[in-house]
């Protein structure tokens, strides 16, 4: 049986709630990191740790003369353990890791910023 899912999607993370609030979230982002003519080096990937430690969300952007196209680069980040990888729109890759003691956009927390907000439209009309 062959499977219908896309080579391209296949790195992403599943689909369901996290996912769509991850991307919601990440469209306002501006690329963090850069991936240039070196490719992803361990540069690269050290930058994109220390990013995801600090932001939990990061998104990278591939430049055109980067010898690794932009999926061939989502799958190199996504290959850390906790990594994954949100969307990959044009040049632009989201990849997100859940930080350990502090979950910003999972769990708790991210259940009462979402209550708050519903509270605050049910205030408005």
């Amino acid at each position: 049986m062959v499977s219908s899912i896309s080579a391209k999607k296949r790195a992403l993370m599943p689909s369901g709630a996290l996912r769509r609030s991850l991307r919601a979230h990440g469209h306002h982002l501006s690329p963090i990191v850069q991936i240039g003519k070196g490719g992803v080096s361990a540069g690269v990937l050290k930058q994109v740790e220390q990013a995801l430690g600090d932001h939990e969300l990061v998104k990278v952007r591939v430049d055109a003369d980067s010898p690794e196209d932009r999926f061939a680069a989502a799958d190199a980040l996504g290959a850390h353990p906790g990594v994954n990888v949100v969307q990959v729109v044009g040049r632009a890759i989201l990849v997100y890791k859940r930080h350990p003691h502090k979950p910003r956009y999972e769990g708790r927390h991210a259940e009462k910023a979402a209550a708050g907000k519903r509270q605050s439209r049910s205030r408005a009309k």
